[in-house]
C-alpha cells in the first residue's frame, strides 16, 4: 500500500470488483441485503483507510446500489473508523464487539442504523453470562434508530448450534 501504490490500486480495484459482482450475484439470487464484511479495516489509520482502502469498498457497494437493498459494512477494530465506513456507502454500520452500540451511535450522530455486537467469545459462556451480555447489547442497541443483533465478529467453530437458537429465541423475546 505504501512502498507501491500502483500496484496497490490495481489489486484493490481488482477486489473491489470481484466483490461487487459477487454481492450483485448475491442479491439478484434473492439477498434481502448486502453486507462487506472488512476484517481488516481496523488495521489501518483512518488516513490510510479513507485514502487506500475506502475508495475500494465504494466501489465495491456501488455494484449494488441500483437494487434497492440494505447494505450493511462492517468491519473490525474500527471505531475510529465508523464514520469513514458510512461514508462509502453504507446503510448499516457493522459495530464489532469491541465498541459498545451506545457509543457507536454517539460516534454516528445517532441517526444511521447498526448491526452487532454480540462478543463471540461469550458463546463459550454459561448461559447466565451469556444471556446477561445479550441483554447488553439489546438494550444499548436501542440508542440507534434500528439494530439488527448479530454478533460482533464470527461465529467459532466448536459453537453448539443450540447456543445461537437460545439467543436468538431470547432476542425475538425482547
Amino acid at each position: 500500500m505504501h512502498a507501491d501504490p500502483e500496484t496497490w490500486d490495481r489489486l484493490v480495484t481488482w477486489a473491489a470488483d470481484i466483490t461487487g459482482a459477487f454481492l450483485r450475484a448475491q442479491v439478484r439470487a434473492g439477498a434481502s441485503a448486502a453486507q462487506l464484511f472488512d476484517s481488516w479495516a481496523g488495521s489501518l489509520s483512518r488516513a490510510d483507510y479513507e485514502h487506500a482502502a475506502a475508495p475500494a469498498s465504494a466501489r465495491a457497494l456501488s455494484h449494488v446500489h441500483d437494487l434497492g437493498v440494505q447494505v450493511i459494512h462492517f468491519g473490525t477494530g474500527t471505531e475510529h473508523l465508523l464514520r469513514s465506513m458510512r461514508a462509502v456507502g453504507a446503510d448499516v454500520v457493522g459495530v464489532d464487539h469491541r465498541t459498545p452500540l451506545d457509543e457507536a451511535s454517539t460516534i454516528l450522530g445517532g441517526d444511521v442504523p447498526l448491526q452487532g455486537n454480540i462478543d463471540p467469545a461469550f458463546l463459550d459462556a454459561p448461559w447466565p453470562v451469556l444471556e446477561a451480555h445479550v441483554r447488553d447489547v439489546v438494550e444499548r442497541g436501542r440508542a440507534a434508530p434500528a439494530h439488527v443483533v448479530n454478533l460482533g465478529h464470527g461465529v467459532p467453530p466448536t459453537t453448539d448450534p443450540t447456543v445461537l437458537t437460545r439467543v436468538v429465541e431470547l432476542v425475538h423475546s425482547l
